[in-house]
């Protein structure tokens, strides 16, 4: 029976691979990658640069495949189906890799940004691909650490307050209004900035870019002062870089629940 890891790599820093994901690493015979272009090939050189540093010259292979294209103009009601759609084409990707590329008795592994369990869409394609039923694999999960535990460590402060729950969601999901009975909420996926919304308000936002890699990019402050700041390095970042990823935690002041 093929077996595959998913394992969770943590934001981009080497350092902050957990023992078990190195055991993990060390027992895969064939790495899968998807490649996203030129644009971000520093993401695939990122995992070049774990693996070298982490597992035995010679005792795996990589194999790559381009990235299907999502349609990401697409929103309202159109959103979910066009997910479905980048989601199932994923999943053809998946089948195929593992079909042709890992022998009946060997281990595959996917390399996870971060943790498969939050905002990654690693496990639910895999479950399509078994569903279809065209090919068969155990498969398990290594946790990593995500770039929600790298942003507050980077910020020396933690997601939540005593006694107080916390908040994860998207920027797509923020811009409907800020989520009731929370004060301390984090953002991903907002290609939006969509925290500018809430200037007038008395928030406190902890953001990072890159986080956990060399071009790494920090800052914090109350919004007001703080999403101009933002805004440029973040424009500056996409600029220089061609893409960028964030995340950031808004907190705000308890008086004002």
């Amino acid at each position: 029976m093929r077996k595959i890891h998913v394992i969770g790599i943590g934001a981009g820093d080497p350092d902050q691979l957990t023992l078990q994901a190195v055991r993990a690493l060390r027992s895969t015979d064939v790495f899968f990658v998807l490649d996203k272009g030129e644009v971000k090939s520093d993401l695939t050189r990122l995992r070049r640069d774990l693996l070298d540093a982490h597992v035995p010259a010679g005792t795996y292979r990589v194999v790559e495949a381009r990235d299907p294209e999502r349609d990401r103009s697409a929103g309202g009601s159109a959103y979910s189906p066009a997910v479905g759609d980048w989601r199932s084409a994923r999943a053809g990707i998946y089948e195929r890799m593992i079909s042709e590329e890992l022998g009946a008795d060997e281990t595959g592994a996917f390399l996870v940004w971060g943790d498969p369990a939050l905002y990654d869409s690693t496990l639910g394609i895999l479950e399509e691909v078994l569903h279809k039923g065209a090919v068969a694999f155990e498969h398990d999960v290594i946790p990593g650490i995500s770039s929600v535990s790298a942003l507050v460590a980077r910020h020396r402060t933690g997601l939540n307050r005593v006694a107080r729950p916390v908040h994860i969601t998207t920027g797509r999901r923020l811009a409907e209004g800020f989520p009731e009975g929370v004060d301390d909420v984090v953002v991903m996926l907002d290609a939006h900035q969509t925290f500018r919304q809430y200037a007038d308000q008395d928030i406190d936002i902890y953001w990072g870019a890159y986080i956990g890699t060399p071009d790494e990019i920090l800052a914090s402050g109350p919004i007001a002062e703080a999403a101009p700041r933002i805004e440029r390095l973040r424009a500056e970042a996409r600029e220089r870089k061609g893409w960028i990823m964030d995340t950031y935690l808004l907190r705000r002041n308890p008086d004002h629940t």
